[in-house]
């Protein structure tokens, strides 16, 4: 991995180099596929690049406790690691990419962080119930909830979509949510922090994910409502919703050949590797944004304003 393509003035060399370029946007990663959801990253051309070396942590998160669901890699990943880097002690859930897992727990533990894996399915509500146990019983206390894992996949119409697909999607992107954050809210004081994950899909309305967009609206209403509901316990809930990312959800999802061209569509016209959105987890997660919630930042290079 070449921070340099990313970090100095050649910063999409990397796809100039190896034949993959346009005139009218950038390229993120040349086509290819994976069979199962969510994705694995080791799989993955180019890797995603999930810590920023430039970044430096002050203290914010210091003794805090944070679970984070699908933290093995993409944005949980990055998400989890400049945590690590504010002080942060870690809670990976995952589901079953147990190298991603391993990889990414070897990593925070060489930036001499702290980091519990924990693999299950965040569909039951006894598993759920697990991770908050092993999570008090390894630190002591819970300040920081991050909703991140999901699935989507990519059907033409609604026609497509059977009703299996459509009860796993919810089941892992809203009910997989609702019941981990039932068991964490009471044990969540004041200054604690819960952040979901929704997406730009959600606001303009993917023709090809109906189903995932049906899961990621539901989240803005979670998270608006249980942000008026803990307001006056001061537990803020926001949420976030990325546009276009460079993770293991992307290659899991996509035909192919449409691998090239995401992101295409965003006023900066590119995508983004992990690492561009941790900034935005670690504010919401600290006292720095003591004074939102019930919000929905939007990180998605241009793709939807206002």
């Amino acid at each position: 991995m070449n921070y340099d393509y990313y970090f100095g003035n050649t910063f999409y060399n990397y796809y100039d180099n190896i034949g993959i370029q346009s005139k009218e946007y950038h390229i993120m990663a040349p086509e290819q596929s994976q069979a199962e959801q969510p994705g694995m990253e080791y799989l993955m051309t180019p890797k995603p690049i999930f810590d920023n070396p430039n970044y430096r942590g002050s203290g914010k998160l210091k003794d805090k406790v944070a679970i984070v669901t699908g933290g093995d890699s993409g944005l949980g990943k990055a998400a989890s690691i400049a945590f690590v880097k504010e002080g942060a002690k870690i809670v990976i859930v995952y589901y079953d990419e147990d190298k991603d897992a391993l990889d990414t727990q070897d990593y925070i533990e060489k930036l001499g962080g702290e980091c519990l894996l924990l693999r299950g399915d965040i569909t039951s509500h006894e598993f759920c119930k697990e991770i908050v146990n092993q999570t008090l019983e390894r630190f002591g206390k819970i300040d920081i909830l991050v909703n991140n894992a999901g699935v989507q996949y990519q059907q033409d119409c609604i026609e497509n979509i059977s009703n299996e697909q459509f009860d796993w999607t919810m089941k892992v992107n809203v009910y997989g949510m609702f019941y981990l954050t039932k068991e964490v809210v009471p044990y969540l004081c004041s200054g604690s922090s819960i952040i979901n994950l929704t997406s730009v899909t959600a606001f303009f309305g993917e023709p090809q994910l109906i189903d995932y967009v049906t899961t990621k609206g539901a989240i803005v209403g979670f998270t608006r409502a249980l942000a008026r509901n803990l307001a006056l316990k001061n537990i803020r809930v926001n949420a976030i919703a990325p546009g276009f990312f460079w993770t293991p959800l992307q290659p899991a999802c996509w035909v192919k050949e449409k691998i090239p061209s995401l992101g295409a569509d965003a006023a900066m016209a590119r995508g983004a590797m992990p690492f561009e959105l941790a900034p935005t987890f670690v504010f919401l997660a600290s006292d720095d944004s003591s004074y939102v919630t019930g919000q929905v930042i939007h990180n998605n290079g241009g793709q939807i304003m206002g």
